[in-house]
C-alpha cells in the first residue's frame, strides 16, 4: 500500500496547491490512501467546515490537525459530525471530535490514523506517549497499518515518540514546524519516520505567513495580525509504502512538488 501524507496545508496558497497538484501526484505516485494535516488551511490559522469539505473532496481521505484547530469555532460541533477530521487525542476527556480512526482506502484495505500533540514548548496536555500508546492498542484491534501525525514543536520529542511506537505503528510523522526536515528513514522495528513533513503553501515567507508581518512581530513585539504569503507555493509531504499483511514500512521519500 502506498500512502501520502501532506504537510501541513497553509491558507488559501495552500488550498491552490491541493487543487491543482494534488489529483497528478496520487496519479504519478499510484496514491492508496491520503492524508493531510488541515490546521492551519483557513486564513493561515485554524479550520472552517465548508474548506474541510473542500479539501476532502480533492482527494484527501483524513484531515489530521494540532493545537490551532479550535481557532475557528464553526468548526467545534463539525469535528463530532465529520469522521475523517481528526483532533489530538490527548485533549483532555469529553473534548469535542475524535483523535483516531480506521478509515478504507481505495482498494478496501483498512487504514488507522492517530493524531497526537506535543507538550514540550506547548500546552500542556495529557501524555502523549501514554495516550498514544493505548490509542494505539484499539486500533491494532481492526488493522496492522497504522499512521501517527505527532504534531509537536520540539524535534527531540518528535524523534522520543518514533522510537516510543517503534514496531507497533506503520509510521510516526513530524507536523507543526512547516519546514520540512531530511531525516526520513525506516526505524529497525519497521516504522517509517520523519521530524517533520514539511509544509503545503507559500515558500517565499517565514512558515507561511508574509515575510514583512512576520517581521514586524519579532521587532516590535506587537502581534501583527496573520497574513498568508502567495508566492513561491509548492506541495510537501512524504510517501510511505506499507506492507498492507504486517503494517511494517518499506519505504519512505520526500516529495516537493512546485505549482506551476
Amino acid at each position: 500500500m502506498r500512502i501520502l501524507f501532506i504537510g501541513d496545508i497553509v491558507g488559501k496558497a495552500g488550498r491552490q496547491a491541493i487543487q491543482e497538484i494534488l489529483g497528478k501526484v496520487i496519479a504519478a505516485q499510484k496514491i492508496d490512501f491520503t492524508i493531510a494535516n488541515g490546521e492551519n488551511v483557513a486564513g493561515g490559522m485554524g479550520i472552517t467546515p465548508i474548506i474541510a469539505v473542500d479539501i476532502l473532496d480533492h482527494g484527501v481521505d483524513v484531515l489530521t490537525s494540532g493545537n490551532h484547530i479550535w481557532a475557528k469555532k464553526e468548526i467545534i460541533p463539525f469535528l463530532d459530525e465529520e469522521i475523517r477530521i481528526l483532533r489530538p487525542a490527548n485533549y483532555p476527556p469529553h473534548v469535542p471530535g475524535r483523535g483516531r480512526g480506521v478509515f478504507y482506502s481505495g482498494n478496501g484495505e483498512k487504514v488507522g490514523v492517530l493524531n497526537l500533540e506535543g507538550r514540550v514548548f506547548m500546552k500542556h496536555l495529557d501524555c502523549p506517549f501514554r495516550v498514544g500508546e493505548k490509542e494505539v492498542e484499539l486500533l491494532n484491534r481492526e488493522t496492522p497499518i497504522i499512521l501517527v501525525d505527532f504534531h509537536a514543536e520540539a524535534t527531540s520529542e518528535k524523534m522520543a515518540m518514533g522510537w516510543f511506537l517503534n514496531g507497533k505503528v506503520s509510521a510516526v510523522l513530524g507536523t507543526h514546524t512547516h519546514v520540512q526536515t531530511s531525516d526520513e528513514k525506516i526505524l529497525d522495528g519497521g516504522t517509517a519516520y520523519i521530524t517533520d513533513v514539511g509544509m503545503t503553501g507559500p515558500l517565499a515567507s517565514v512558515i507561511g505567513i508574509r515575510k514583512q508581518i512576520a517581521l514586524n512581530r519579532l521587532l516590535t513585539q506587537i502581534p501583527w495580525k496573520f497574513d498568508v504569503a502567495t508566492e513561491e507555493i509548492e506541495l510537501q509531504g512524504v510517501v510511505i509504502e506499507v506492507d498492507s499483511k504486517t503494517g511494517k514500512s518499506k519505504d519512505i521519500q520526500r516529495i516537493k512538488v512546485p505549482m506551476r
